[in-house]
């Protein structure tokens, strides 16, 4: 058995004889605080919570049911084991308990050993949940790293054959990410497209050397081969229940569709565009301009932010773009902060 005096258990009855008798017969083995109403036992329950409650059903202010149901409804003390204390025979009480989520009853008058035993089988159940959460979710932390490192792995394949560097992949995703919290998007939902918007561009593995590295601009039916790269990229990152795969498809299908509906490759218009498709729209055209290609210089910062101002509401959402502008400070300290190395 492990240290059970790390264990505490909380009595609640409104019997001071019980009281006494429970506490009797753990105090040797287990930490034990009791209450002798429903109140007292949800504060003392919601302030610290104890391994395992050991309830009476009839107490005077608010019966043990409704405890129970108070605590189960609760974050704070939903996975904490209850027992229920009786003296009822009533086989439709019990089922109402357990339908409430406890995990046991203990009749009245108490046997001693049989308390001890369904407090610490219960006990070691709960431990073992513990273990079991712990692990799962380790495993869940592991998978979502391993996906991650997956979609940077094929964006840097991507970059490779482009005239593009990782470092574009690098800014445009965490400008990304500051324009999308700005925007009011969740801090989760946010981080996930900070690590979608790198698959932005994937389809370009897909696009012929002769058309992706032209140094000149392209004639219109080269063109029209470079627009592929966005039904490429979708088709290559796949249709997953991965959240994280379906906003990398959406982005990689999206982020070229313009405001106006003269984008491609559907010519989606206004908010038809996804969301996630917007935010990445501004933040990859204003790394693409501010940063040197072989094929054109830098645009000064002034231009850059002057071009999305005069854009909003044909290529960019008006909104988005009015936020960018405005979050220009964080903007530049991205670019300068992973810009290219001559």
């Amino acid at each position: 058995m492990s240290n059970n005096l790390q264990e505490t258990i909380l009595l609640v009855d409104d019997s001071p004889e019980i009281i006494d008798i429970l506490g009797g017969i753990l105090r040797p083995l287990y930490r034990v605080r009791f209450a002798t109403n429903g109140n007292d036992a949800l504060a003392m329950a919601q302030q610290a919570p104890p391994s395992l409650i050991l309830l009476d059903v009839m107490m005077p202010d608010i019966d043990g049911h409704q405890v129970c149901r108070r605590l189960k409804a609760d974050l704070r003390t939903r996975d904490v084991p209850v027992i229920f204390i009786t003296a009822s025979s009533d086989a439709a009480d019990e089922q109402l308990g357990l339908e409430l989520g406890a995990v046991d009853y203990l009749h009245k008058p108490l046997n001693p050993p049989l308390v001890l035993q369904r407090v610490r089988v219960h006990l070691e159940l709960r431990n073992q949940n513990l273990a079991l959460e712990a692990k799962v979710l380790e495993r869940t932390r592991q998978l979502e790293e391993t996906r991650v490192e997956i979609i940077r792995r094929l964006s840097m394949a991507g970059e490779y054959r482009d005239n593009e560097t990782g470092l574009h992949v690098i800014r445009m995703s965490q400008m990304t990410r500051v324009l999308a919290l700005a925007a009011g998007v969740p801090d989760r939902q946010a981080e996930l497209l900070h690590q979608a918007a790198a698959m932005h561009d994937i389809g370009k593995i897909g696009i012929p050397d002769r058309i992706l590295l032209k140094q000149g601009r392209l004639d219109p039916s080269e063109w029209d081969v470079m627009r592929t790269h966005t039904l490429i990229g979708a088709e290559i990152i796949g249709q997953h229940d991965s959240p994280l795969l379906r906003m990398a498809r959406s982005v990689a299908l999206s982020h070229h569709e313009k405001w106006d509906g003269s984008g491609y490759p559907y010519g989606l218009a206004g908010e038809a565009i996804p969301l996630e498709g917007r935010l990445v729209a501004l933040a990859d055209v204003y790394d693409a301009l501010s940063s040197v290609r072989p094929y054109k210089r830098a645009w000064t910062q002034e231009d850059v932010f002057a071009f999305i101002r005069d854009n909003a509401g044909q290529h960019f959402d008006p909104r988005l773009a009015a936020l960018f502008i405005k979050l220009r400070p964080e903007i530049v300290e991205i670019a300068t902060t992973y810009q290219e190395v001559a």
